[in-house]
């Protein structure tokens, strides 16, 4: 491997940051999707397809995992949840699963903070293998494009590949704080509404 060339650590550094932050999240795997697809715009070094397709394989293993580590060990998990839970909370977490879990598994993955919380509590609940494989693949997919156009809308504004990358660096961090931000008023609304 020839480490003088930058595609031969940016695509290595994009699967592993992708799939690191997708099971421990250390990794902004958005700035760093976001960032790749910049390159990928103002230079030659990496193939913006190829960025696409690594940060969806990054990302789906990386949720695989994390949906795996309750589901492989539900029983004891699943007994340390009931005991601070009361009964009708779990029923319901369940019945949402049943009814809407595709689109839970989606919107954890696209709603920052959210992915973690939902595929532990998928895998807990028991949500099926067979529902969560073709729904995270969908989450991942769409998440890994909409990160990459933040990438490419910085590229397609500069030319110089250190000005793309930190516009697509802030661009990922402001639609992050700001979709946090419209979570917590919906939450805080729904809370307000039921009181």
């Amino acid at each position: 491997m020839n480490w003088t060339d930058p595609s031969a650590i940016g695509y290595p550094a994009l699967f592993g940051g992708v799939l690191l932050g997708s099971v421990i999240p250390i990794v902004p795997t958005g700035a760093v999707v976001g960032a790749a697809a910049a390159v990928a715009m103002t230079t030659d070094h990496l193939s913006l397809p190829l960025v696409i397709l690594l940060a969806v394989l990054g990302a789906y293993l990386g949720d695989v995992i994390t949906f795996a580590v309750p589901k492989l060990g539900s029983e004891p998990l699943l007994r340390f949840v009931e005991r601070r839970q009361q009964a009708e909370r779990l029923a319901k977490g369940r019945e949402q699963f049943a009814r809407r879990g595709w689109q839970l598994v989606v919107i954890g993955r696209l709603v920052p903070a959210g992915r973690i919380p939902v595929l532990l509590a998928a895998g807990t609940l028991g949500y099926p293998w067979r529902k969560f494989l073709p729904s995270g693949l969908l989450a991942c997919v769409l998440w890994a494009v909409a990160y990459s156009l933040l990438g490419i809308l910085s590229g397609g504004i500069f030319d110089s590949p250190l000005v793309a990358t930190l516009l697509a660096t802030v661009l990922v961090l402001l639609v992050t704080v700001l979709t946090t931000l419209i979570s917590k008023k919906r939450a805080a609304n729904q809370t307000g509404g039921h009181r």
